[in-house]
């Protein structure tokens, strides 16, 4: 008697820093979490996890219009961390919470500030949410005309931030890194000696630029603003790659993923996870979907059966 072949297993879930993911999908910090609504709506289009727009203590306008541009390869943009604060951005993330959970889907909460100890005030302010991670955004490059130099392009000013917090809060805590320092490494062994139990990487590459030839200006109202999508998918792959190569801890692989084989290219360099952004302006939500039926194909055809299998396998 022939039996048929039964299918192999394959096995999407992944560890990140202690909190178990039904699959290695994270919706990115950005305009996608600046609502309940769309937080729920990327969980249920198969999101493994979901990070809330980046929160400060106090409420931020952001920049004028237009702050988002889709450049062809890309996105560039400057929305200059608009938030409602921090209060209130407990409140909208208390009515979503419960539902995040029934979806399976974990939540990332993500905050950031001007000195160390506003990122710990914030964090503080949203404790009550019970997120399953915090992200410390330390390396957004559209708003160093009012907080400085980003945090995340010196080794001791993150580690400073990642302290702080540390003291604060005893949960998951990754912190969100620059492609823009000369040495990634080198901050985050910073950040992570500080007490970061994991790394997101990358944010935006720049400043960058566009102008408009007809109007004779920048078209960003702030005239510059962070450039991602495609065009810096190599830039992240590089970096990931780099982080995991001297770090034993789980990152969150980030920068132009928008097809199963950009995410295990991202897992192959070392990631645990992958964030998708910029791809939900030109996909929609169903790039989710999308990236994880593409992810199952792969495996079948490359015969992996668990993700943990080919973490980092392109090290040499």
């Amino acid at each position: 008697m022939v039996h048929p072949e039964v299918p192999a297993v394959r096995d999407l879930s992944v560890d990140l820093a202690g909190v178990r993911l039904r699959n290695p999908l994270v919706l990115a910090s950005g305009i996608w979490g600046s609502s309940p609504q769309t937080l729920l709506r990327a969980g249920r289009a198969g999101a493994g996890a979901v990070t809330s727009k980046s929160a400060s203590v106090a409420p931020r306008k952001g920049h004028p219009n237009p702050t988002v541009l889709n450049w062809g390869s890309g996105l560039i943009n400057a929305v200059g961390l608009t938030n409602p604060g921090a209060q209130a951005e407990r409140e909208l993330l208390l009515t979503v919470r419960d539902a995040l959970r029934a979806a399976h889907t974990a939540l990332i909460i993500s905050v950031f500030g001007g000195v160390p100890g506003d990122f710990a005030e914030a964090v503080e302010i949203l404790e009550p949410v019970q997120g399953d991670l915090v992200e410390l955004n330390i390396s957004c490059p559209n708003v160093h005309s009012e907080f400085g130099r980003p945090f995340a392009l010196e080794p001791a000013a993150a580690a400073a931030v990642t302290r702080r917090v540390r003291a604060v809060h005893r949960g998951p805590l990754l912190v969100k890194l620059s492609p823009n320092t000369p040495d990634i490494v080198h901050v985050a062994r910073a950040v992570v000696d500080a007490g970061a139990d994991g790394l997101t990487a990358v944010n935006t590459l720049g400043p960058g630029m566009l102008i408009d030839v007809h109007a004779r200006r920048p078209i960003l109202a702030n005239a510059t603003g962070g450039v991602s999508g495609d065009a810096i998918r190599p830039i992240a792959l590089r970096c990931v790659y780099e982080l995991a190569s001297v770090i034993d801890v789980p990152i969150i692989g980030t920068g132009g993923i928008s097809t199963g084989l950009h995410a295990l290219q991202m897992i192959m360099a070392g990631a645990t996870a992958v964030g998708i952004g910029s791809a939900l302006v030109e996909v929609g939500a169903c790039v989710f979907e999308r990236v994880l039926g593409e992810l199952l194909l792969l495996m079948e055809e490359l015969d992996i059966t668990d993700l943990a299998d080919v973490r980092g396998v392109a090290h040499v």
